[in-house]
């Protein structure tokens, strides 16, 4: 049995895997304010599991996180807490990039996707909007923008008469309202960024992609974009899970 976890900016999502790399249980919860209390509480379901788990690994974007998990852990289990940047990835992923500046999710998104033969644009759509290139299995960059959440708080925050407002589909691109026309300047704009991103990539490379899209808002911003996309929520847990394999 193993135990793989991504932390993000907003969410930590934990899942027990088995022998069979199938995920038996998920844990989610929020990643602000944490502490070991809110780590133990949140985890609690996971007590009668320690003594079968073989291997931990996580992915990580906010290493004070992972370090109370790990501390948590710790306390439960004798095996190492791996972070996949502690991996030698070179039998799974070329990375062509400073490679500690690459966030630990878009490698795991990355590695779930090499053993396919194809060109890959990885876009995900969390706490930051990302892009990742594959070609021939080799990560060879990427694009961050602003995420939809953060730059739909920070319009609000920083315009007094702009209230906050959740974002949903809408079919017409001219607002008749201040909520109706700021739904239309991102649910539009942001398909159009991701649209134009995608073509400049092209462009760049000379090079076909199949498109994979991830994130929270993932499900609504796939309609509006022109590229055909796919959707993989679990992306990320999928990279992951293949690199147990690395964990002897």
């Amino acid at each position: 049995m193993y135990l793989v976890g991504d932390i993000g900016n907003s969410e930590v999502k934990v899942c027990l895997v088995n022998s069979k790399k199938i995920i038996i249980k998920r844990i989610n919860f929020t990643s602000n304010n944490m502490s070991l209390k809110k780590i133990k509480n949140n985890l609690s379901s996971l007590n009668g599991y320690y003594s079968n788990i073989d291997k931990i690994l996580f992915c990580s974007v906010v290493p004070k996180v992972f370090r109370l998990i790990k501390l948590f852990l710790k306390t439960k289990i004798n095996i190492r807490c791996f972070e996949i940047k502690d991996l030698n990835l070179s039998s799974f992923l070329k990375i062509k990039v400073k490679y500690k500046q690459v966030g630990s999710d878009r490698i795991a998104n990355s590695i779930s996707l090499v053993k396919n033969k194809k060109n890959f644009i990885i876009i995900d759509l969390g706490t930051a909007t990302t892009f990742d290139v594959l070609i021939d299995k080799n990560y060879v960059g990427g694009i961050i923008a602003p995420g939809i959440k953060i730059s739909l708080n920070t319009l609000s925050d920083n315009a007094t008469l702009i209230p906050k407002i959740n974002l949903k589909k809408i079919n017409k691109v001219i607002g008749k309202d201040t909520k109706s026309a700021v739904r239309s300047g991102f649910f539009w704009g942001y398909a159009g960024l991701i649209d134009n991103i995608i073509n400049l990539i092209k462009k760049e490379t000379r090079k076909s992609f199949k498109v994979i899209i991830t994130g929270g808002f993932s499900k609504l911003i796939k309609n509006p974009i022109k590229t055909n996309v796919v959707e993989d929520k679990n992306i990320t847990l999928k990279g992951l899970i293949k690199t147990l394999e690395l964990i002897k």
